[in-house]
This record gives C-alpha cells, sequence and structure tokens, in this order.
C-alpha cells in the first residue's frame, strides 16, 4: 500500500514547534512578531512569515479537532451580529454560542439582511445539531430567514432587547473578537478574516477554561489534559500518515 504523505511534510521544524506556534497565536492575543521572538528565546530561529503560514495551514485543522472533543448536546442557541471594519469598510460578524456561552460558528458578511442571516444559519446547521430554541435580537432578517430553513420550523424562536442585555450569552461572545481586532490594529481581508475568527473562537475556547469555577490543582490538571490531546493530535496524523 503506498504512503500517504504527513500533513508536516516539506516543513523545516518538528510538529510541536509549528503546533505550539499555532496554539500561542490563537490562545494569546500575541502578534506573529511576537512569536517569532518567543520562539527565538526558546532556540527556534523561524521568520514571521513562516508562523503565518503554520496558522493558515493547520488552524482550521485544529479548530475542528476543538470542536469534535466538545459535548454535542445544546439545547438553545444565542444569535448575535456586531459590526467590524475591514479597512474602514464596515462588515457583519454573526456568531452563534450555546446556552454555555460556546461559540458555534462566526461568518463575516457584508450585509445584515435576510440572505445573511440564512446563510448563517444553514452554516451553522452544517456542522451542528439542531436545537430547541434559538434566541436573538429583534432585528427582522432573523425571523424571515428562519422561515425558509425547513430544519428550523419546529424550533422555538425568542426575541429579546438588547438593552435589557438578557441576550448577553451571544453579546459578551463578542469581546475576545474585540479584544483581538484591537491589538491587531484592525482586519483587513474578508477571507482572511473569515478564516482566521473560525479558528479563533474553538481553539480559543478550548484552553480558555473558567478558573472561577474550580481550584487551582483542578485548574492546572484540565489545562494539562488539554495540552497533552492538543499536542497528541498531531502524533495521531503522523501515525495515521505513515500506515
Amino acid at each position: 500500500m503506498k504512503k500517504s504523505t504527513s500533513p508536516y511534510h516539506g516543513f523545516r521544524f518538528p510538529s510541536a514547534v509549528i503546533n505550539c506556534a499555532v496554539r500561542w497565536y490563537h490562545r494569546f492575543n500575541l502578534s506573529l512578531r511576537d512569536i517569532e521572538e518567543l520562539l527565538l528565546e526558546r532556540g527556534v530561529v523561524v521568520t514571521y512569515e513562516s508562523v503565518r503560514n503554520w496558522c493558515d495551514r493547520f488552524g482550521a485543522t485544529f479548530a475542528c479537532r476543538a470542536k469534535a472533543v466538545r459535548p454535542r448536546s445544546r439545547t438553545t442557541g444565542h444569535l448575535d451580529e456586531g459590526f467590524v471594519k475591514l479597512r474602514g469598510e464596515p462588515y457583519v460578524l454573526w456568531r452563534a454560542v450555546d446556552e454555555h456561552g460556546t461559540e458555534l460558528d462566526v461568518l463575516l458578511r457584508k450585509k445584515r439582511d435576510r440572505a445573511a442571516a440564512r446563510r448563517f444559519f444553514r452554516k451553522v446547521l452544517r456542522s451542528h445539531p439542531v436545537t430547541r430554541k434559538i434566541v436573538t435580537d429583534q432585528l427582522r432578517s432573523y425571523p424571515a430567514a428562519k422561515a425558509e430553513v425547513p430544519q428550523l420550523a419546529h424550533v422555538k424562536h425568542v426575541f429579546v432587547k438588547a438593552s435589557a442585555r438578557v441576550n448577553n450569552r451571544a453579546e459578551n461572545s463578542h469581546q475576545p473578537t474585540r479584544r483581538r481586532e484591537r491589538q491587531m490594529q484592525g482586519f483587513r481581508d474578508p477571507r482572511r478574516t473569515q478564516r482566521f475568527l473560525s479558528s479563533f473562537g474553538p481553539i480559543r475556547q478550548h484552553f480558555a477554561l473558567p478558573p472561577h469555577r474550580m481550584d487551582a490543582a483542578t485548574h492546572r490538571a484540565q489545562l494539562k489534559q488539554r495540552l497533552d490531546g492538543w499536542y497528541g493530535w498531531s502524533a495521531a496524523d503522523l501515525v495515521k500518515h505513515t500506515r
């Protein structure tokens, strides 16, 4: 049987270094040059362009792995939209989170209309089960788009006022993106922004454990378990591609 090529084939650095750089970039508010400096401190001489290439190449893969290990039982979906600027042009960032605040999916679109809402509904449903209830603000695009998606025909739709702060699951989920947007001095290209945000949320939340809900020993143990799983994913890929 012909052996398939490893996903790390052709890269000068081992998978552990690549995975570490990808995790740092999506987990912490670090720039590409910051990661270049941190790796240099550890004896790894690499340019920030290589770090960008690693994140573009492996970010989506690790985001899918992070989503796969999350619990699948969801009863409520919170949807919200926010505005971001790309080179001075306003864009709408649609975001869906579950009842625990875990990000389900994001979609960057130019408009805030029914077509964009419908496309977002279908994008979320491609990779997540249908929830029993969805919570949105009073934007009229939501009910109009929901009526055109057959899977949502029997899903309860709850409307809340944004000023009432009842829909704070989705509203608060924008905060990490806002912080990252400021650190990156704004987003630029729509395709790169969509690709980055699709990986940024799942990877960040995979390691962002709530320390206020557990003691220090439990937090360290769970974080170590997730770190071991992160580096185990690359080892599994290498084994799979060498069989």
